[in-house]
């Protein structure tokens, strides 16, 4: 008996759609064909194994205590999903009788690894072929049952999901029980999770939160000349031109060439006024821009939360239901914005069920160029999956909602894109001189919108003015600066995160890493998490209280901010995975070894949650009751150096982190007695911040009471003892 086993039901009837009739349906399975034609279909819902509990390795483990971390399986186990067992049991009934299986499950890293875990868990020994579906219409399903492949073909891409897999469970488990207990020796309630990815995506938030929270605007000042030719030229022409720092202005202009000094500018302003001056630069062009890409799932996520303030979670959830219900749309988990050349000659039936299933976009349609052909169509940029685009289907199974009609007319505009022309810029720019001083003039208009007319920002937009042309001069032109105007302006803190840039963020956190070697490893992988996750991982940050929305913005709560306060640098940014997205692109390729990832996490994790200062019998520092190394949050001691006494990070040498005495404690050497938190009656601590010198609660992060320096002293009250 041929067997297919398919990743969800949807896919299974989809493939015993394109097998031979008769079918006869049974309790999780469809029988298709007969006799030496015959063969079954079943299939998964999604994962019906998971990592084993810590409790089912070792009894012990079942209880969260600090002495048994960390936490290292001997031999890896897999258990039974008690939501789906019944699934499981019948697929093992089937596998026993098969005589070759078909491995059905998504084209990706966790499709791969889904169905093969259950392969091995049955131990199953008949021949496993492999078949990647993208589409679920019934030609493309045919197509790919027609070119099967050897499963052996894929065991890499299986290691690297499993490797992963096994990688998020040790660092998963060990560190959310090591913080959990960290912050329940303080008093705190409720578990501190911690992830591998969803940990840094916090991380990002919370240092948003905090750059706002800490921004100073300051003033600055622009200067634009208001200039006209002298030559030949109507003195009506006139163009207005905006200052540009020299070298000679550094001392005067921020780290974004903005100028900060209004005296400064008063005297440039009146340097420039009603002097003659000469173009330096004339560059006029016009400039082709081709349409974008199709759409993968990210950068469908982030133009749906753009345009209609959908959340990412409810995007891929309305995707996943045109593909798996209606079967209008293509595998919507993909992270690829290219299409397989063979897609281009079924344009012309997409394009007729656009028309069908649009009809806002029948305009479009009948305009769209069927005979141009865009880079999208390019077989060497598309692996697992392609970009996401309109099937042939004409017609859903039912009517669709409002949020499934948007979404697919923006994936059906994508589409339509690649059949329309180049949108032109017109562009101009006028450098000039004016005594010692040098402007610019810009000019920028659409002269021809080609596939722009395809966007819905120009309807929902506010139309900008249109600004007045440049005069087309040329370099040497004499020109006159009729008068120099100050405009005064304040620096803006960013943004808040809203869905739609927190999934842009994810998408390209290189920019996010300092290290240049990290960031060009980011910038070669897909971010933070995948195509099939980002979702899910913003939504279990709200489900586990670290982040809230304030209307259409993200921003972390006290304990999502508490939590990254209290955990080492290398937890809470992106550049670790980096370096693990790294890895499992080797395992992919087969040039990295999973056994060897494995343990070198295993001792990364031995040093995290190692307990500190368990050689230093002489101390009474622990976590909560002490200073805090600025590293990693450690208990910190003192030491004595070559410049005098420190504090030192107890973890040393792991960790090298260290604070002068006199911005740990109130009256280290002095005699004086510390002054206690108002709040929580630890001893205070003095810092110093950008804005200067002030007191905080030792007990920090789990107490985040400041009191103002005065003198060197809290300003607050002793405690009366007498």
């Amino acid at each position: 008996m041929r067997l297919y086993i398919a990743e969800k039901p949807s896919l299974g009837r989809a493939i015993a759609a394109a097998l031979p009739t008769p079918h006869q349906k049974g309790q999780g399975w469809i029988r298709c064909g007969q006799g030496e034609d015959a063969c079954t279909v079943s299939w998964c819902i999604g994962h019906l194994l998971e990592p084993a509990e810590p409790a089912q390795y070792d009894p012990r483990w079942k209880k969260w205590r600090r002495e048994d971390l960390p936490l290292f399986p001997g031999q890896w186990q897999v258990a039974p999903k008690p939501s789906v067992s019944q699934q499981l049991q019948i697929l093992q009934s089937l596998m026993n009788k098969a005589d070759l299986i078909i491995h059905a499950g998504d084209p990706d890293r966790e499709g791969q690894l889904l169905v093969d875990e259950l392969i091995r868990y049955a131990g199953v020994q008949c021949p496993v072929e492999r078949i990647l579906i993208n589409d679920l219409t019934p030609s493309a399903v045919a197509r790919a049952i027609a070119a099967p492949q050897d499963n052996r073909r894929f065991r890499r891409l299986s290691h690297s999901a499993l490797a992963r897999q096994r990688a998020d469970w040790l660092y998963g488990i060990n560190l959310t029980r090591f913080y959990t207990l960290f912050y329940q020796q303080q008093g705190q309630e409720g578990v501190f999770s911690v992830g591998r990815v969803q940990t840094p995506v916090l991380g990002l938030v919370v240092t948003r939160d905090n750059t706002i929270e800490n921004f100073e605007p300051k003033p600055f000042f622009r200067i634009e000349a208001t200039c006209h030719a002298t030559d030949e030229q109507s003195p009506t022409d006139r163009f207005v031109a905006r200052w540009l720092p020299s070298e000679k202005d550094q001392d005067h202009i921020d780290e974004e060439g903005r100028l900060l000094d209004r005296e400064v500018a008063e005297q440039i302003a009146e340097a420039v006024k009603g002097r003659p001056g000469r173009i330096t630069e004339a560059r006029f062009r016009d400039r082709n821009e081709p349409p974008p890409l199709p759409l993968s799932l990210s950068a469908l996520q982030i133009e749906a939360g753009r345009l209609f303030r959908m959340g990412a979670k409810d995007v891929l959830d309305v995707a996943q239901n045109l593909y798996e219900r209606h079967q209008l749309i293509t595998y919507p988990r993909s992270d690829c914005r290219y299409l397989p050349e063979g897609h281009y000659e079924q344009r012309h039936t997409v394009v007729q069920a656009i028309r069908k299933i649009a009809s806002d976009l029948d305009q479009a349609c009948d305009s769209a160029d069927l005979a141009l052909r865009s880079a999208a169509w390019n077989d060497k940029k598309v692996d697992a999956h392609h970009a996401i685009i309109p099937t042939a289907r004409q017609s859903g199974s039912g009517r669709l909602s409002e949020a499934e009609q948007k979404i697919y007319d923006l994936i059906s505009r994508y589409y339509l894109m690649q059949f329309n022309a180049d949108a032109i810029h017109r562009e101009g720019r006028l450098k000039l001189t004016i005594g010692e001083h040098e402007f610019r003039a810009t000019e920028t208009a659409i002269a021809e919108p080609g596939w722009k007319q395809l966007e819905i920002r120009q309807r929902e937009e506010r139309q900008e003015v249109t600004k007045a042309p440049l005069p087309r001069l040329s370099v040497r032109d004499p020109i006159l600066c009729e008068s120099a105007d100050i405009r005064e302006r304040k620096t803006q803190p960013p943004q808040p995160f809203t869905d739609a840039t927190l999934l842009s963020a994810m998408t390209n956190i290189a920019r996010f890493v300092s290290d240049t070697e990290l960031r060009k490893t980011l910038r070669e992988t897909d971010g933070l998490g995948t195509e099939a996750t980002r979702a899910a991982i913003i939504d279990t940050l709200f489900r586990r209280e670290y982040l809230v929305r304030e209307k259409r913005y993200i921003r972390s709560t006290p304990k999502g901010r508490d939590l990254i306060e209290a955990l080492p640098e290398s937890v809470s940014t992106p550049d670790m995975t980096a370096v693990w997205e790294a890895t499992l692109e080797q395992i992919r390729s087969g040039e990295g070894d999973p056994r060897e990832f494995l343990a070198q996490l295993q001792n990364q994790i031995r040093q995290l949650v190692s307990e500190p200062g368990a050689d230093q019998a002489n101390t009474d520092q622990r976590p909560g009751s002490g200073v805090h190394c600025p590293k990693c949050r450690a208990p910190m001691r003192e030491r004595e150096g070559k410049f005098g006494a420190f504090q030192a990070c107890t973890r040393f040498p792991d960790c090298n982190g260290t604070r002068p005495i006199d911005d740990t404690s109130p009256g280290d050497g002095s005699g004086e007695r510390p002054v206690p938190c108002p709040h929580c009656f630890s001893p205070l601590v003095r810092r110093k911040s950008a804005k200067g010198w002030f007191w905080g609660c030792s007990n920090f992060p789990a107490c985040r009471q400041t009191v103002n320096d005065v003198d060197g002293r809290p300003a607050v009250r002793l405690p009366n003892t007498t």
